[in-house]
């Protein structure tokens, strides 16, 4: 956990959340202040460009679908503001619909996150957009495109260094999300392996009630069963077997 406040132009950096789920909103505030941040809340873009008129943030981050003014509108009213261009937005996204990301560009957007939120994954996406800001700042090489997508036109007006940001986002969150994939497809096997070893029909033998293995060797029903599951056993005696191995404790007594 990192307590050192993040410096940045000689100042500490401040950050604009705009959410319009409390918790949510709580939750990534929280995570933002013990990593260093300055953090406000605004709990929708109408709100939010309010904030940003009195006094402007180092970054915006806000989650697309809200009331009154949604992501998309406000990161185009804070990219066309000369005075607030400068600012960095990152959107909340599900990134499920490659419509997301032209979007995002359409509209101006700096970088891409989704929830739930990976704390070292944020900050670190946080701090490579503050380190590149003054580049940023200094050279903005403009362009304009017409695309046509999903049955739409889209117009991207978005500098080289933009464009990289969001590839580079996307790409970051594409490869966390298939490395959780991996893992849980492995759990998923493995829970799946230990399910089918305890399927089907067991040879058992009649007599000592050892169990057979695929490979033909015989082993204790405890051995086998707890090699192959997370069962556990505790033994005694059920009552038919302590009368037979103790017949002196259960003999009746005369009338």
């Amino acid at each position: 956990m990192n307590h050192n406040a993040r410096i940045f132009y000689g100042k500490r950096m401040k950050i604009l959340i705009v959410e319009d789920s409390r918790t949510q909103a709580v939750h990534l505030k929280s995570l933002l202040e013990r990593n260093g941040y300055d953090v406000i809340w605004a709990e929708n873009g109408k709100t939010a460009w309010e904030a940003i008129e009195q006094d402007p943030p180092d970054v915006v981050i806000t989650d697309i679908l809200m009331p009154k003014m949604d992501g998309y509108e406000l990161c185009r009213k804070i990219k066309v503001d000369e005075s607030t261009r400068h600012i960095p937005v990152i959107l909340v996204s599900r990134l499920s619909d490659p419509e997301d990301i032209i979007k995002g560009i359409e509209s101006g957007a700096d970088n891409f996150i989704t929830k739930p939120y990976d704390e070292d994954a944020l900050v670190a996406r946080i701090d490579y957009i503050f380190v590149n800001m003054r580049l940023r700042r200094e050279k903005r090489s403009e362009m304009g495109l017409e695309v046509f997508f999903g049955g739409k036109k889209h117009f991207i007006t978005a500098d080289r260094i933009q464009m990289l940001d969001l590839l580079l986002s996307t790409y970051e969150e594409a490869r966390r999300r298939t490395t959780e994939l991996e893992k849980a497809h492995k759990e998923l096997q493995e829970a799946y392996r230990r399910i089918r070893t305890l399927e089907g029909i067991l040879p058992i033998c009649s007599g000592c009630k050892k169990i057979r293995d695929e490979q033909g060797v015989w082993h204790s029903l405890e051995e086998y069963i707890g090699s192959r599951s997370n069962a556990r056993f505790s033994h005694g005696l059920c009552p038919e077997c302590a009368e037979r191995l103790y017949p002196e404790y259960f003999k009746k007594k005369p009338v």
